[in-house]
């Protein structure tokens, strides 16, 4: 009687990936996702008989053993003790076909399959399996029950992310790649990296906020070094990523931290790493966001008598905007009205238990204002509902003394942003984050919060511990109002012409009242450039006016910057800047004050894509980037950056110095290699400009 013995495996990866929609990773072994049926088919030396013992032996993890749960020794018809099961569909001859269900809540990871006939172990090649986290299935914490949704968050591989200003939003096209070649071993070395035990590797609120410790390169040599400094020499300037693909190809490569990243990269990375563990995850814009505010929920904003902003006595921060993350799951820690969107961020602002991490932190704890819910819900509470305090310094006998000039209590936290289902859009979700400002539910959510948040000191940013002694004897602060002054007096900031670089920065101050009486105003503006981050570069200019306005009227003052005033500095930076525009305005009848800042973005000339709507797959086409300068200056060292997934990688063009009216032209000749809807995204960047970007569809069939 000859021994039983495996003579081949076939993974029937076409028909398993098209079933656990993983069909779209560039990867040779088999991915699947948990909780879900997955086929495999054994050839034998013999056919298989009753007394036959068939072991599939399942291991993760450098040393698997059965008493750890990292090997699981399956046996057909017999459930095994962690939720998997494998069955005999059909024999056939030598063949037996089995199907493995995985347990909806397994480890995610890297698995290696071996088969044991009696005493024998068949060792298969590429036996290594994938499983991650399903969505689709209901039993999964991660489960998503709208189809859309689920295209969307978790296999859409290209998006927006929104950036700019609350003024001016607009959105940057970010190629996601999670199915790309080498971003899935990536996801898994970061997983074998953050040192999760199995237990921890089966919870994706554990994997999420791991994952947002592991992209930023901090404490564990992770894969983005953040700068913002404005000096990127040894690396790639954070504005000139374009997707995630080629960081965390470099980063697995190289399994050294790839530089730089700003807020919008560790999003955009951290999106990608999520996606394809398989866990429904989106980029999500605050503008106006509060920093650092050492949970006081105030930010202070210093500024000289000319009404400029000052950097050096700043310890807290507005930025211009901040880029996040949600993913979904249910948490199982906390109760279910907690389950959902769960904030997660891997931008290295704060530590929390000692490490650069923040989240998952549940969303509607945010809007409910349950600040003391795991983790560092304060922390993302503060960036969305902050104050903004400003105060001019004034030198009195020889020493600075601060004036308060105005407080915005409804400034921060707007406008709150994700790319919208199925449609190149944005979606508003600001609803989802806070309640309609100056609503009662806004009202007993900010109690709520107040009385979790000590204003004075700082506290740890996460976990129960740190609240219980705070719950007790806690004083409620009075919740401030928006002040309503005697005069009516309001401030609005506009720019009159579009803001071309090269061109006059064209803006006006309205300054309007609404009650009965004459009123002299001193007005103070001043224009200055700055990073998203709130950081000045440059003074630009100020203007000083006393005006007269009489009951309900308004008078525009205009501010306006000459192209030598500022384009000298633009060019030097490396960074994107903004154009802040800063007004205080003191009625002298009443001593009312007032102040008002608005940051507003340059304005650019397109960049057009040419290329047919459709191609087949395999054929090549070309496709055509066409760049007009309309500005009044030359553009000195023009790069043209290109990408397409599943079309072509990435490509850099050098164009030099575009003179003003040129025009300039690229060509790239395509092949298609997967099927559908499939972008192509562009970006140029200059010493003048730091990002024009585009991007077109075309259908791959």
């Amino acid at each position: 009687e000859s021994d039983l013995k495996v003579t081949g495996i076939d993974f029937l990866k076409s028909q398993n990936t098209r079933q656990h929609h993983t069909d779209g990773y560039n990867i040779k072994n088999l991915v699947v996702r948990r909780g879900q049926d997955f086929r495999v088919q054994v050839s034998l030396n013999r056919e298989l008989r009753a007394a036959d013992k068939l072991t599939l032996r399942f291991g993760i993890g450098e040393n698997p053993m059965k008493n750890r749960g990292s090997l699981l020794s399956l046996k057909p018809e017999r459930e095994d003790f962690n939720g998997w099961k494998i069955s005999v569909v059909k024999k056939t001859g030598k063949e037996c076909l089995l199907s493995v269900t995985s347990s909806p809540n397994a480890a995610v990871g890297k698995y290696n399959l071996h088969v044991k006939t009696g005493t024998n172990i068949y060792k298969p090649e590429n036996g290594v399996i994938y499983v991650l986290f399903n969505p689709w299935c209901e039993d999964d914490v991660v489960y998503m029950a709208n189809e859309a949704h689920r295209k969307e968050y978790v296999l859409n591989d290209t998006g927006y992310i929104y950036v700019g200003s609350a003024y001016s939003i607009y959105d940057r096209p970010w190629n996601y790649g999670q199915f790309e070649e080498f971003v899935l071993d990536a996801c898994m070395y970061l997983l074998d990296k953050s040192k999760l035990s199995l237990t921890d590797r089966r919870d994706p609120a554990n994997v999420s906020r791991a994952m947002s410790a592991l992209v930023n390169a901090n404490d564990d040599s992770g894969v983005l070094l953040g700068n913002w400094s404005g000096n990127y020499v040894n690396g790639t300037s954070p504005m000139d990523w374009i997707g995630s693909v080629t960081i965390l190809q470099e980063y697995y490569k190289t399994k050294k931290p790839v530089r730089y990243g700003q807020c919008w990269v560790f999003a955009g990375v951290l999106n990608t790493v999520m996606r394809c563990l398989g866990v429904p995850c989106r980029c999500v814009s605050t503008f106006d966001a509060a920093h650092d505010t050492e949970e006081n929920l105030r930010v202070d904003v210093y500024l000289n008598e000319r009404g400029e902003k000052l950097n050096s006595l700043s310890f807290d921060s507005v930025w211009n905007f901040h880029v996040w993350n949600d993913a979904w799951m249910k948490r199982t820690d906390l109760p279910e009205e907690f389950n959902g969107w769960q904030a997660i961020d891997s931008t290295p602002q704060e530590q929390s238990q000692g490490l650069f991490q923040c989240g998952p932190c549940p969303v509607k704890a945010v809007r409910e204002g349950d600040v003391y819910l795991p983790y560092d819900s304060k922390f993302v509470y503060a960036e969305v509902n902050a104050d903004r305090v400003y105060w001019v310094v004034k030198k009195v006998n020889g020493k600075e003394k601060y004036f308060k000039v105005g407080t915005e209590t409804q400034a921060i936290g707007k406008n709150i942003s994700t790319k919208a289902v199925g449609q190149n859009r944005r979606e508003d979700i600001t609803r989802e984050y806070k309640y309609p400002e100056g609503s009662k539910e806004e009202r007993m959510s900010m109690q709520r919060a107040y009385s979790f948040i000590r204003p004075s000191g700082m506290v740890p940013r996460s976990g129960y511990a740190s609240t219980i002694q705070t719950l007790s004897g806690s004083t409620h602060p009075l919740i401030p109002k928006e002040p309503v002054t005697k005069s009516g007096l309001h401030l609005e900031i506009t720019n009159t012409e579009p803001l071309h670089p090269g061109n006059p920065l064209e803006m006006a101050i309205t300054v309007k009242t609404s009650t009965p009486g004459n009123w002299t105003i001193d007005l103070i503006g001043s224009c200055q450039l700055q990073y998203y981050t709130g950081k000045v570069q440059a003074n630009l200019g100020t203007i000083k006016e006393t005006i007269q306005l009489e009951g309900t009227s308004e008078m525009q003052i205009p501010l306006k910057i000459a192209p030598d005033a500022y384009m000298k500095t633009l060019s030097s930076l490396e960074g994107e800047v903004l154009i802040l525009v800063t007004a205080i305005a003191e009625v002298k009848e009443t001593n009312d004050k007032l102040t008002k800042e608005t940051s507003m973005r340059f304005q650019y000339p397109p960049i057009t894509v040419q290329m047919p709507e459709t191609a087949k797959l395999y054929n090549d086409f070309t496709c055509a980037f066409i760049f007009k300068n309309k500005l009044n200056v030359a553009l000195e060292n023009c790069k043209l950056l290109v990408e397409g997934l599943g079309i072509f990688k990435m490509t850099t063009f050098d164009m030099g110095d575009i003179m003003p009216g040129r025009i300039m032209k690229s060509e790239i000749i395509c092949t298609p290699t997967r099927l559908g809807e499939k972008k192509i995204v562009a970006k140029l960047i200059s010493n003048q400009i730091k990002g024009i970007s585009t991007e077109k569809a075309i259908t791959i069939t």
